[in-house]
């Protein structure tokens, strides 16, 4: 009987894997912050819950159609139900906690306070998955954790208990990072994105409802205008790809390792909001910027000498 050749598999090594894993990450996360400008556009425009929860009604009814037409309706049915609804728990959390920041902070502010995001993420992941992260990871994440004190400048008793809106959906983001880390390999990429954002919208369509019916004037859902409809769209596809993006970077890598490349939205936000918002930064958050710059181009050297088998 002849047995046919099995089909080889190309060999990537290990830094090739983080390199490309870091590239997603920084891509996923830069386009997070342009979708969170778009967001900040519609404050007192209509309630946070509702803008949340029609952001992912239209990235699930995309996706669905698109998961629908590629891979049939199998593809529908979940292989672990737990994790899925762990992921999409905490991308509602996360989205609504921050959308309600970025309503009553400036951009740049409410992105820096999320950046307890990559100790966070380590934790989680210690916790939930027994990850440890590398030493050159934990040393870039605390540089980076020192700029990021430079340019917020943190002062509680200014922000007041809006600080803690972007710090709990830092938390929530760590837990989507690790549950991203625990669902790779059970479906596609395109399938794990909608099972995130549909079961994210039921959530927060839950809480929209929730405060809609609780009588508060702010939390009254009325008719949206044309403009808000259209943001949320776009914020709907901006978001989704930038999702899946940060999904293939904790498929090739730790959640752990990926978590740094979080920084990148403060480059972002802060550029957005130079551009869009005409907030110019002082000296003390250029010279901030540039540290995380720095701690990145560090880790991604250290990565690099990994994989030449060099002691990190």
């Amino acid at each position: 009987v002849r047995i046919p050749a099995r089909k080889a598999v190309p060999f990537v090594p290990h830094a090739a894997r983080l390199r490309s894993a870091y590239l997603y990450g920084l891509a996923g996360f830069a386009l997070l912050s342009l979708g969170d400008a778009v967001i900040k556009t519609m404050a007192g425009a209509w309630p946070g819950t509702a803008v949340a929860a029609l952001r992912f009604g239209f990235g699930t009814a995309g996706l669905g159609a698109l998961l629908l037409w590629r891979e049939g309706p199998r593809a529908f049915v979940p292989p672990r139900w737990g994790v899925q609804i762990l992921r999409g728990g905490a991308l509602a959390a996360a989205s609504l906690l921050f959308f309600l920041a970025v309503f009553v902070m400036p951009l740049a502010e409410a992105t820096a306070i999320q950046f307890v995001n990559p100790m966070l993420t380590a934790f989680v992941s210690a916790w939930l998955l027994g990850e440890r992260p590398a030493r050159a990871t934990v040393n870039a994440t605390i540089l980076a954790f020192v700029g990021v004190m430079i340019v917020l400048r943190p002062n509680v008793e200014l922000l007041g208990l809006a600080a803690l809106l972007p710090l709990a959906a830092g938390l929530g983001m760590a837990f989507l990072m690790t549950g991203n880390r625990m669902a790779a390999g059970d479906t596609s990429p395109l399938a794990a994105q909608f099972f995130v954002a549909a079961i994210a919208f039921v959530v927060l369509s839950v809480a929209a409802l929730a405060g809609h019916v609780s009588g508060i004037a702010a939390w009254h859902i009325g008719w949206p205008p044309a403009s808000v409809i259209a943001r949320c769209a776009l914020v709907a596809v901006s978001a989704s790809g930038a999702h899946m993006l940060v999904y293939a970077a904790t498929s090739r890598a730790t959640a752990a390792a990926i978590a740094p490349t979080v920084y990148v939205q403060i480059i972002a936000a802060t550029l957005i909001g130079l551009v869009w918002f005409g907030d110019w930064p002082d000296a003390a958050a250029v010279l901030g910027t540039a540290i995380i710059i720095g701690s990145g181009l560090w880790l991604w050297y250290r990565s690099a000498g990994a994989g030449r088998g060099e002691r990190v």
